[in-house]
């Protein structure tokens, strides 16, 4: 039986950019998925289809047991979705700005209005909650648009690169807001550049790149999959990089990588610690100094390079791969999703709590 979030052969193009080629996923309910490639991969471009915001070229998505193209303004009702860039109206306070999205789910006012200073408190914005969101910072507004994805309690979650510009207290508390949700039963999709995070919450994890899944599985298995452990040494003269790396390269069983800047070497192994002992006296008896060095597993960074062949790309960008940047992650005016390119005819009218669920992403 299909999850609670179901995708199969999945297409879209823009023009000559195939975006998605075959995307097929399956979250069970009340987990989390990572949706994980670089830049321009078209994680934004799935969601979108997924949240209805896209109609894909061909394929088929279940969303909550809805069929996503037969009934989007069901699906619409069924799900939250805090986009890639924050959708807030800039003329209305944070506090208002969460209590217009209660209303639109036609939350009784009160009711609204006590969820709203709940989620106030629980982004530290109480203290912002009466000011015009357009003199928020840009990390402010992010938080305040992730609370207002959260008035309701949907039973699936798309979340798209949701802790992009936000400082490390607030990742955390996303992180635990992210874990209560989940422990009560909601499923949630969530991309992320950050690997840390995808290792922290997600049961399972998809890579997608050139608009395919490469690779699927929880943390270990991809970790496994990249094999063996890595021996990572810290030269003390810059100088001796290049005599280092020659060493490494006789105990390695692949690519050594470097790092000029922190003078950081890295290359995969097996032999565990006494490989390790072996290593730290060949460069000894070669009059190599060193500042540290260390044996450790693979990192979903490891992951991410071997399969991608690069890492994953700074946050907040939208870089071109082989076919391309991600059209449907780029903004239009006021830092909104860019408009529906699908035909008016691709879906029923939705009515107007649809409409600004729509344009805002909720």
């Amino acid at each position: 039986m299909p999850g609670a979030i179901y995708a199969e052969g999945l297409v879209k193009t823009f023009g000559d950019v195939r975006a998605l080629d075959g995307v097929d996923l399956d979250v069970p309910e009340g987990t989390v998925l990572g949706l994980l490639g670089p830049n321009g991969a078209g994680k934004t471009t799935a969601v979108r289809c997924l949240t209805t915001l896209l109609t894909p070229d061909s394929g088929r998505a279940v969303v909550a047991g809805i069929d996503v193209l037969k009934h989007p303004n069901e699906v619409r009702r069924s799900i939250g979705l805090s986009g890639q860039f924050a959708a807030v109206d800039e003329y209305l306070t944070g506090r208002e700005n969460l209590q217009m999205v209660g209303q639109l789910y036609q939350m009784p006012a009160r009711q609204a209005k006590a969820r709203a200073a709940e989620l106030l408190d629980r982004f530290s914005l109480s203290d912002a909650a009466d000011r015009p969101s357009k003199t928020y910072s840009g990390g402010m507004r992010r938080r305040l648009d992730l609370a207002a994805a959260l008035v309701v309690s949907p039973p699936v979650m798309f979340m798209d690169e949701p802790t992009t510009g936000l400082d490390p207290r607030n990742r955390q508390a996303l992180w635990e807001v992210i874990q209560e949700l989940v422990s009560g039963g909601t499923t949630l999709l969530l991309t992320t550049q950050y690997l840390e995070e995808a290792d922290h919450l997600a049961h399972d994890i998809c890579v997608i790149d050139h608009g395919r899944v490469i690779a699927r599985g929880t943390s270990d298995q991809l970790k496994a999959q990249t094999g063996g452990e890595r021996v990572e040494v810290v030269v003390h003269d810059r100088d001796r990089i290049a005599a280092a790396t020659r060493i490494l390269a006789g105990f390695g069983k692949g690519e050594t990588t470097v790092d000029q800047h922190t003078r950081k070497l890295t290359v995969p192994v097996t032999g565990g610690a006494k490989l390790l002992a072996e290593v730290i006296r060949e460069l000894d008896a070669r009059g190599i100094e060193i500042d540290d060095i260390g044996l450790r597993r693979p990192t979903l960074d490891d992951v991410f390079i071997s399969l991608t062949g690069h890492v994953a790309e700074a946050e907040g960008t939208n870089g071109a791969n082989g076919t391309g940047a991600d059209p449907a992650a780029a903004p239009a005016a006021g830092g909104r999703p860019a408009a529906d390119p699908a035909p008016p005819d691709a879906s029923p009218a939705p009515d107007a709590g649809d409409r600004h669920r729509k344009e805002t992403g909720r």
